[in-house]
């Protein structure tokens, strides 16, 4: 998965189309990813030591990365990442204007 905790999305299906966020958890095996104040769900939580009163919590939920597209911090547009090999390391580009991120 080419997006990275810290990265910007902007989320291009669901009911928080055209949202930007920073992602802030990564979960790569099932391609999901936690991005903050986006997709986010009602829990009803019960009545326990760690919360006495229980209650309705606001939760975030993963959201899958073919949902949402990379921001450029360059060019300011949603891209894709490409690769790019310099000096022995891989760096991450955008397809769009060309920098490396």
């Amino acid at each position: 998965m080419k997006i990275k905790k810290g990265d910007t999305v902007v989320v291009i299906t669901g009911k928080d189309k055209k949202r930007k966020g920073k992602v802030d958890r990564v979960y790569p095996k099932s391609h999901t990813m936690i991005i903050e104040n986006i997709n986010i769900y009602k829990r009803h939580i019960k009545k326990s030591e760690q919360s006495p009163e229980g209650g309705v919590v606001d939760v975030p939920r993963p959201m899958k990365s073919s949902n949402v597209m990379f921001e450029c911090p360059k060019c300011k547009k949603p891209t894709r990442l490409g690769y790019k090999v310099v000096k022995g390391s891989k760096m991450r580009i955008c397809k769009k204007c060309g920098e490396t991120v």
